[in-house]
């Protein structure tokens, strides 16, 4: 009988996506990413690709010595990810002072970008404390197509520039929807004298202004001036704004990045998932006892069968 229980949960525990056998060498998962605040169990909120997010926000606790101990994070619907082309924006909640970004909460579960020169005080949130950003460091990533797919040129480039974690799914789908030529991350510093992507390159922020689709082709003058909320900027250049390929590689920033999901309300494994592991049980079990019972009757009858045939041991011990 144990053994019957421990082929099942085998067998059971090999059809779930996710779960590594021997009898594959690929590992079919939806992409997310863990976002651990305390080291005082396993437990973390989940940023799920393609999630709607939402669900009540929590806090980072006080008594894991984490850099932003105190602020709340989560609760952002995936409808809210867009920004503007101003920094420090598209914050469902907690942007309070718009002149800086320092000192905010985190809706969507990851802390804004950070530029160079201290803009907007976003150095609290600098290269220092890449080890435990949220996705990893920060990176970005070429998008560019083929006229085979889009009407374009040759210079109709765009970046895509978050943290590592995001951007590696991302690029599937970028792959797989807008015909993106594929293309691996690389680290991104902004600091950097030559660095890929300028603050004034940016042509969209999403998730709390911790993502950025930008393009060398544009040049924000007003990226720099008036705080957060402004929503002046320099119209983008009509190529690129009625582009079909920017529209797709938009539109699958917004629909597809990564972003903190609701509080489990009762088990890590979702409602489909839970139904299936109790029905498998409850059908194991119904099944076991069903041979049980027929091995039970059968051994019954075999008795009353050979006693039948043979007579009762007992009655022949008598006669003897």
């Amino acid at each position: 009988m144990h053994l019957l229980w421990a082929l099942f949960i085998l067998q059971f525990l090999a059809s779930i996506p996710g779960f590594v056998s021997a009898r594959s060498d690929m590992v079919f998962t939806v992409p997310q990413v863990r976002l651990t605040t305390t080291f005082n169990d396993f437990n973390a909120r989940i940023m799920d690709h393609w999630g709607g997010g939402g669900g009540h926000w929590a806090k980072i606790p006080k008594d894991t010595e984490h850099p932003f101990q105190g602020r709340d994070y989560g609760g952002a619907k995936r409808y809210e990810i867009r920004g503007t082309r101003a920094f420090g924006s598209g914050y469902p909640y907690g942007a309070g002072n718009l002149s800086t970004v320092a000192r905010r909460s985190f809706p969507f579960g990851v802390w804004p970008l950070y530029w160079d020169q201290n803009f907007r005080d976003a150095d609290e949130y600098g290269s220092q404390y890449d080890a435990i950003r949220p996705g990893g460091f920060i990176a970005s990533v070429p998008l560019r197509t083929t006229t085979e797919h889009f009407n374009v040129t040759d210079d109709e480039v765009y970046y895509a520039v978050g943290d590592r974690e995001s951007l590696l799914p991302l690029m599937v789908s970028y792959v797989t929807w807008c015909h993106v030529t594929p293309a691996w991350p690389t680290r991104f510093n902004a600091s950097a004298a030559n660095a890929t992507i300028k603050l004034e390159n940016v042509i969209q922020y999403f998730r709390a202004s911790s993502f950025a689709l930008a393009s060398k082709a544009y040049n924000n003058t007003f990226a720099r001036t008036g705080d957060s909320g402004s929503k002046e900027s320099t119209p983008l250049p009509e190529y690129m704004e009625y582009s079909p390929f920017r529209k797709c590689v938009d539109h699958v920033a917004e629909n597809a990045l990564a972003i903190v999901n609701k509080i489990p309300s009762s088990t890590p494994l979702d409602k489909f998932e839970s139904a299936l592991i109790g029905g498998g049980i409850f059908i194991c079990g119904a099944m076991i006892f069903l041979l049980i019972w027929i091995s039970t009757i059968l051994l019954n009858l075999r008795d009353d069968f050979q006693n039948w045939l043979y007579g009762n041991p007992r009655d022949l011990d008598r006669n003897r």
